[in-house]
């Protein structure tokens, strides 16, 4: 759910503080831990370094994100893939058969 529109968007202070009245190419890489955070047209074309509870994933701010919040750019689960044994074999053999093309196409 949405915060209300009578408190407004939430803008962490010290975020605002470390963006206002600076460039991009001054200040660097932010490192922040406020997910919750929403980018603001002030914040494009700064670098983020968003914590997702690991380590910081670094996100450039483009005008397609404002509104958005932080967190949302810094996933916090990490997929894998899907299959087991044979979805492994089927990848081997297109593995081999890529390798086969490029020697044929070689010689």
């Amino acid at each position: 759910m949405s915060r209300s529109l009578k408190k407004g968007p939430y803008i962490d202070p010290i975020i605002l503080k470390k963006v206002q009245g600076k460039k991009p190419a001054d200040v660097g890489v932010i490192k922040t831990w406020s997910r919750s955070c929403t980018i603001f047209p002030d914040m494009v074309g700064f670098t983020f370094a968003v914590y997702n509870g690991r380590k910081f994933i670094e996100v450039h701010i483009s005008e397609d994100m404002v509104g958005h919040k932080l967190g949302e750019f810094s996933h916090t689960r990490t997929f894998v893939k899907h299959g087991g044994k044979i979805q492994k074999d089927l990848e081997q053999a297109s593995k081999e058969r890529e390798i086969q093309a490029a020697k044929s196409s070689k010689e």
